[in-house]
């Protein structure tokens, strides 16, 4: 084997060193030179987007999917990274590992300036870096071969050890440039900076004192950066090997497996079930392990958990109490802190925990209507394990969140962000990922608004024989808008589309399975389609539309956009 390599081929290598198969984009003028490379290449997929958006958003839903490896995106100078932006601003949001890559103008061009396409005219060729580096951790343009793999390492290693997106500038003439291949041989890694010993141990004996304190009162409160910054398996050892009671704030939702006979269910501050809200807040301790406070994330900042008792574990820091500790990660502290908590598992296996069921109602006021209070419980009992389960920002998301996932099921929604639209370029990367690491069946619940968005991607999907089921909320547009504000406003209506005829349209010629697609008026044929075997084992791409009515939303929904509203504080009459 030669001891050069192409940088082009350099990045493509750790790239896969990093376990990425799939690349998403859009191809443009300056970056078709990598894209020979990348299509040529023997183990990274071109997937090919429909626009640089959805490009972004799948890449988005690869990477939560796909939770030991990043999402990667390919985009053109300018108008083809400005198009994805929205995209991975969101993934910066909400702690995502995307690698977006620009081809870009060659190093003299840069340097010269001469007035090319898609260019602002002006000679600012840095005026898309400077835009990227408010919504990426770290920026690099190659501009010099000598340091390219240097340069390349560095942001991907910022991209796994900050679980943010990263950028990349990567000029024309640059690609096909020749650097040595040793640089290979040294695997990335992240590289959280190492607890400092009596720092740390000093936070756990103060973690340990407030537990006796509390006399093992206390409850174990999991969030987004949980999974994000990779501490699943650490998480699941402190909770099975300690047995303290273990609830989840909505990003936090799939961390723990919800059926485990300790786990309470969904906290959201005041809109949270009754019986959750009960024990979480008159615990005497609470361990928080990766918490991400946003308004949607804590029932509009309703959390009643007092700073005295409370413990905030995260990547970078842990907070104990009133105390700030830099540089005290989770990640290292977790297994001592497990370790520690073992003898007080008596103590902490008899507090009481709420069971988290899906319960459904049996008089639901709306007849053989389907309702949100008797939809999801009935999808709690079609999920099985390990499936992917990907919710629109809106009733849906507020649905699921209130029934429980079979085990090893991986759930997906944009809590924070909340870009409509999100879940379908999503959704097409995380059944890509999904069939990569063998999990289960991947199920999409969008509403109709946020669908007629982004509802390209669904050809990507059908191109590259994914089978996701796809269930469309048709409530004759934005629901969620309705409760938050303008319930009968003109600008909450979208056309209804002919929903059901969308895959026919755009799928493949000669697509064989052929794509199936439903419409269901009431709760008897939902039952009905949800109970046959061929629908439930997905065989191919399928679209339910399901009919509800345009108020119709779920109670923990209602009372988020009451409390929203509030805080909005909309003017009532014009001025």
């Amino acid at each position: 084997m030669s001891d050069q390599i192409t940088i082009g081929a350099y990045l493509l290598e750790r790239l896969t060193q990093l376990g990425v198969t799939s690349m998403f984009g859009v191809p443009g003028d300056f970056n078709l030179g990598f894209l020979d490379l990348v299509e040529d290449h023997e183990k990274i997929e071109w997937i090919g987007n429909c626009n640089e958006l959805n490009a972004a958003y799948a890449a988005d839903g690869y990477a939560r999917v796909k939770v030991n490896s990043i999402g990667c995106l390919l985009t053109t100078f300018g108008v083809g990274e400005l198009s994805a932006i929205n995209g991975v601003a969101g993934a910066f949001s909400e702690h995502v590992p995307i690698l977006h890559i620009a081809g870009v103008p060659s190093t003299t061009q840069q340097k010269n300036k001469p007035m090319l396409h898609h260019t602002l005219g002006d000679g600012r060729f840095d005026a898309y870096l400077k835009a990227s580096e408010q919504f990426t951790w770290s920026q690099s343009n190659l501009m010099d071969k000598r340091s390219a793999a240097s340069e390349i390492d560095r942001v991907l290693t910022d991209c796994i050890t900050m679980a943010r997106p990263v950028y990349l500038m990567l000029p024309t003439d640059i690609v096909y440039a020749k650097i040595p291949r040793g640089k290979l041989d040294t695997p990335l890694v992240p590289y959280p900076p190492p607890n400092d010993p009596e720092v740390e141990e000093f936070v756990l004996k103060e973690i340990i004192n407030l537990v006796e304190k509390a006399a093992s009162d206390a409850i174990i409160l999991i969030d987004a950066c949980a999974i994000r910054h990779r501490v699943k398996d650490e998480t699941w050892e402190l909770i099975e090997r300690t047995g303290f009671p273990v609830y989840s704030a909505p990003m936090g939702k799939s961390a723990v497996w919800e059926g485990y006979e300790r786990y309470g269910g969904i906290y959201v501050g005041s809109i949270s079930r009754p019986e959750v809200k009960e024990k979480v807040e008159a615990a005497k301790l609470i361990i928080s392990i990766g918490g991400l406070k946003s308004d949607f994330n804590t029932g509009n900042f309703t959390y009643h958990i007092p700073q005295g008792s409370t413990i905030e574990l995260h990547s970078d820091h842990t907070r104990v109490q009133h105390a700030y500790y830099p540089n005290i990660g989770m990640k290292s502290l977790l297994p001592k802190l497990t370790a520690r908590l073992r003898p007080y598992s008596s103590d902490a296996r008899a507090l009481e925990v709420p069971k988290f069921t899906a319960v459904i109602p049996k008089d639901d006021g709306m007849g053989d209507l389907i309702s949100q209070a008797w939809l999801w419980p009935t999808m709690a009992a079609f999920f099985r394990e390990r499936d992917v389960i990907v919710s629109e920002t809106g009733t849906a998301t507020f649905g699921v969140l209130d029934i429980p996932l079979p085990r090893g099921c991986i759930y997906a929604c944009q809590i924070l962000w909340g870009s409509i639209g999100w879940t379908v370029g999503s959704t097409l990367g995380a059944a890509l990922a999904a069939r990569e690491t063998n999990m289960g069946r991947t199920i999409l619940f969008v509403g109709d608004g946020s669908l007629q968005l982004t509802v390209q991607e669904l050809s990507t999907m059908m191109r590259h024989n994914l089978k996701p089921i796809i269930f469309v909320l048709n409530n004759s547009g934005y629901t969620i808008e309705r409760w938050l504000h303008g319930k009968v406003r003109k600008y909450n209506d979208i056309v209804n589309w002919k929903w059901t005829q969308l895959l026919d349209v755009l799928a493949p010629a000669g697509m064989t399975p052929a794509p199936k697609s439903y419409t269901v008026n009431n709760k008897t044929e939902l039952t009905k389609l949800l109970a046959d075997k061929s629908f439930a084992d997905a065989e191919t791409i399928q679209l339910v539309e399901i009919m509800m009515d345009r108020f119709d939303a779920p109670k923990s929904l209602q009372r988020q956009a009451e409390l929203s509203g509030k805080t909005n504080q909309y003017v009532g009459e014009y001025v």
